[in-house]
């Protein structure tokens, strides 16, 4: 890989650039740059796409996204000590790199960006979930991406694709599985990791769906799912309580029972009780 691009191995850009990982920063580098290529290709077809990374660090996966042939990447890095990395890249790959050093719950990324849009990152470990929860719940659908490729802790990772009925199962399963079609498509070992990290990796491939798999509003869906959760070992009648005097008859309405608790309802379901809370 590094002889596609002509650019030093990954290890060597850590040495040089002196890019000891922050543990502050939920940083855990990927150097083998086989695995960051077969990762930027999960993205699929990257040629008519621009691509948002968060999160490049010493820039593996950028490399990636760049030689599999992504049209151009926008690199959003909070940590300053890896622009200089970074900058190389994007000397290698002239027009096709831009990178913002900043903060990427602050950072308006779009106004940066042409559509389609793809997302692809090996999310920092203390900001993933939420990244992808605001990605997941923007004011209008279909969103601005295309799709997401992110690597999350594997815990993480299987809330996202979980099925009602397992522990696992919640409220990222609600929101990724309503709007999109969510599946795990690598693991990686703590090993691929400097330092590795004490957990397992995944990543996980979401591909935006046109509409919602069943009407609901969003908000509505949001609070009913996020209260049902919160106390997942209440029934729903008790969980729900706060909705309304007549919260069982909701229930009913939805074909649910006020007994059921939440992991035992599937995503059909808590559209069905939004739409009747809404009504």
């Amino acid at each position: 890989m590094s002889a596609i691009d002509g650019l030093p191995p990954l290890r060597e850009v850590i040495a040089t650039h002196q890019l000891s990982a922050k543990k502050a920063l939920g940083q855990n580098f990927l150097l083998d740059l086989n695995l960051t290529a077969k990762i930027a290709r999960q993205a699929g077809d990257m040629s008519g796409s621009d691509v948002l990374e968060i999160g490049p660090g010493p820039g593996g996966l950028t490399r990636g996204l760049l030689a599999e042939g992504a049209r151009r990447v926008l690199a959003v890095e909070k940590d300053a000590r890896c622009l200089p990395a970074l900058a190389e890249i994007a000397a290698a790959y002239p027009g096709r790199l831009e990178v913002i050093n900043g903060d990427a719950l602050e950072v308006d990324a779009l106004a940066h960006l042409t559509p389609p849009i793809r997302i692809a990152a090996n999310l920092p470990y203390n900001v993933g979930t939420e990244l992808l929860v605001r990605w997941l719940t923007p004011p209008e659908w279909p969103p601005f991406w295309q799709s997401l490729t992110l690597m999350f802790q594997r815990e993480v990772a299987e809330r996202i694709v979980a099925v009602p009925g397992s522990k696992a199962y919640g409220r990222l399963a609600i929101l990724a599985q309503w709007r999109a079609e969510a599946r795990i498509v690598m693991s990686l070992p703590p090993e691929a990791f400097t330092p590795p990290p004490k957990v397992s990796s995944a990543v996980v491939h979401l591909t935006a769906l046109p509409e919602p798999r069943f009407p609901a509003r969003a908000e509505t869906l949001s609070r009913v799912v996020a209260l049902a959760f919160n106390q997942r070992r209440k029934m729903l009648r008790a969980a729900l309580k706060s909705l309304g005097p007549d919260i069982e008859d909701r229930l009913v309405a939805a074909g649910l029972k006020p007994t059921d608790r939440a992991e035992q309802i599937s995503l059909e379901g808590f559209c069905a009780l939004a739409r009747q809370i809404d009504a």
